[in-house]
């Protein structure tokens, strides 16, 4: 079933990047009225990249879990087959 699920995952993934991206750029214009600083860009305050690249981390980490989870619902209604663990494993 995890063979099956891959497209479902690969189309998640970048629904998630583009939510993720378009929330980071909202919140970034709260902290500064200048783009996100990137690796890229000589002219930077490390202290503002490290805050940028925290912000935009988090955000895509809890857009991506959420949407890859919303996949993962989408294709057991589907199939009735879960593509992955049931539940956390036991420390």
């Amino acid at each position: 079933m995890k063979f099956l699920f891959l497209p479902f995952s690969i189309v998640a993934g970048l629904i998630a990047g583009q939510i993720s991206k378009k929330i980071f750029d909202g919140l970034w214009r709260l902290f500064d009225e200048e783009e996100a600083p990137e690796a890229e860009h000589k002219e930077i305050s490390i202290a503002k990249l490290v805050l940028a690249l925290g912000i935009e981390g988090a955000i895509f980490r809890a857009v991506r879990g959420v949407v890859d989870h919303g996949a993962r619902r989408s294709f057991y209604n589907l199939t009735g087959s879960w593509p992955g663990d049931e539940a956390p494993e036991q420390a």
